[in-house]
């Protein structure tokens, strides 16, 4: 059986408890502003937050691969991923019947955007030359909505912002208004980030701490890194994501002092997006250079005009070579071969190879656990800091008696401490044996929610079996929480384990 574990906070508190708690008091701040009509629709919003799906926002530098990601992430070419005007603004992707691409001004006004189908890897290009308002006079685009049926949509809207690097300040600064909330109460646009890293400087490590530490640690709770275009590190070379795992690693460990990403993995955006989209045309002409003498096809490879040269005799004609190399790029072509021909026979076996080695679906996973698994208390974090500030910069009525609670809410929430100490974890370096970090890390949920999970147990397992282990948890715990020669860092983490397995035993029957 599959035991869901809801966490627990003090009293009792499940993280659906917490989502009808954050409702309640939303609603009542709303009622004591109800002569505010500014107020009233920053806590409009903070109730839409707690109703709708969890939103995930790609942020990273200029050029990262963000909008290339969200297509792999969707398996679809749902984003432009040339450099026109609409990747210079944010762009929110969320499930809808049919497609629909809307341009929204600041002022309300709205357009619908004319959608043209690129060519080769672009996928699609918004047209914003020709809007037309449904007020009067021309209009600056603020942002976009795009309404897309996807299943990956219906769980999570997905925000696609402007490089953070941009030679223009104002790009730039569209990206950090959607993640910092704002002082007067305005909640931050997305609950989680996904930030897409190429190399890891100053500006990366700076913005990560704008978002984290903005308006009081108010910011998005979770956030996950990611080696973007991670084929080119290695050059393109058949050992790239090797190379592009080691300096995963290496921005895993600078970034793990800092206690700013809960993970970073590597992706290969340009291939994970191909092998979701992989045409039976495409593996065709795998196939066919597979039958290529090694020595010659990788003599063929050794650029990507060489490759797709007229005068180079191969068994594919050069434009769907050129077409490949759009698509896959080098490295995803030599993946291929390689694949096909260690026994990979029809493009389905192939595209779930090149995926899973892609990288996107460890990143799936990551998505799942961090975000998927938490989403009501990632939302139910986003509403109580917006309302939180709300309320403190609007003293003097009846919704003052709300801000007690609201701050206890936001301090006691077990889930919300799980979530930052994840993302701590390993930078507070806890004089810790690897094996009870390791179990550390899986109590608080790291490799997801479940108790069966977080105990370490099998899926069937039975309840008595996990009764069993969880006072066993909160019995180990505890005691090591009270080592007299446990630093305060130490103490603090193993009482957090504590109350994780205490909140398993609270979720069984008795």
């Amino acid at each position: 059986m599959n035991h869901r574990f809801d966490t627990a906070a003090p009293g009792g508190r499940t993280t659906s408890t917490v989502l009808a708690e954050a409702h309640e008091l939303v609603a009542a701040a709303a009622r004591a502003f109800a002569g505010d009509g500014y107020t009233r629709a920053l806590l409009a919003d903070c109730e839409y937050r707690l109703r709708e799906p969890l939103r995930v926002a790609l942020a990273g530098s200029i050029k990262a691969g963000k909008s290339t990601l969200l297509n792999a992430l969707v398996g679809q070419a749902v984003a432009p991923t040339d450099a026109t005007e609409c990747t210079r603004v944010v762009t929110w992707y969320r499930d809808g019947a049919t497609p629909t691409v809307t341009a929204h001004a600041a002022d309300g006004a709205r357009a619908n955007v004319i959608v043209r189908r690129g060519a080769g890897a672009h996928g699609l290009t918004f047209d914003l030359n020709a809007l037309s308002w449904d007020a009067d006079g021309p209009r600056a685009v603020d942002h976009l909505e795009v309404g897309w049926p996807s299943a990956a949509l219906a769980q999570t809207t997905i925000i696609d912002t402007p490089g953070t690097s941009s030679l223009s300040r104002e790009v730039s600064q569209r990206t950090a208004r959607l993640l910092t909330p704002a002082a007067e109460g305005g909640s931050p646009g997305a609950d989680a980030v996904v930030y897409l890293l190429r190399r890891l400087d100053a500006a990366d490590v700076q913005f990560l701490e704008q978002i984290g530490t903005g308006a009081g640690g108010a910011g998005p709770l979770g956030v996950i890194g990611v080696v973007s275009r991670a084929d080119e590190i290695g050059a393109g070379r058949i050992d790239a994501l090797h190379s592009a795992r080691d300096v995963a690693a290496r921005f895993a460990s600078e970034l793990e002092r800092t206690g700013l990403c809960q993970a970073v993995i590597p992706v290969a955006g340009l291939l994970a997006y191909a092998a979701s989209t992989l045409r039976q045309p495409e593996f065709a002409a795998f196939e066919a250079l597979s039958t290529v003498p090694a020595e010659v096809l990788g003599d063929a490879l050794l650029s990507a005009d060489r490759f797709a040269r007229a005068d180079i005799a191969l068994p594919v004609a050069p434009e769907t070579r050129a077409q490949l190399v759009d698509r896959f790029g080098l490295f995803g072509i030599r993946l291929a071969n390689m694949l096909i021909r260690l026994g990979a026979r029809d493009s389905a076996t192939l595209a779930a190879q090149l995926a899973e080695r892609s990288g996107i679906e460890e990143l799936r996973s990551v998505l799942e656990i961090q975000f998927g698994q938490r989403a009501e208390e990632l939302k139910a974090h986003s509403a109580l800091s917006a309302l939180n500030r709300i309320l403190a910069t609007r003293p003097g009525t009846d919704a003052d008696q709300l801000l007690p609670r609201v701050r206890a809410r936001l301090a006691d929430v077990h889930g919300f401490t799980e979530l930052r100490l994840l993302g701590r974890l390993r930078t507070d370096e806890l004089p810790l044996p690897a094996a009870v970090l390791a179990d550390l890390h899986r109590i608080l949920g790291g490799s997801g929610v479940a108790a069966h999970l977080r105990l370490g147990l099998p899926l069937d397992v039975d309840e008595h079996t996990l009764r069993a282990r969880a006072v066993e948890a909160v019995r180990t715990w505890r005691t090591r929480a009270a080592h007299p020669l446990a630093d305060q860092a130490t103490a603090t983490a193993c009482r957090a384990a504590a109350r994780s397995a205490e909140g398993i035993l609270a979720t069984l029957p008795r």
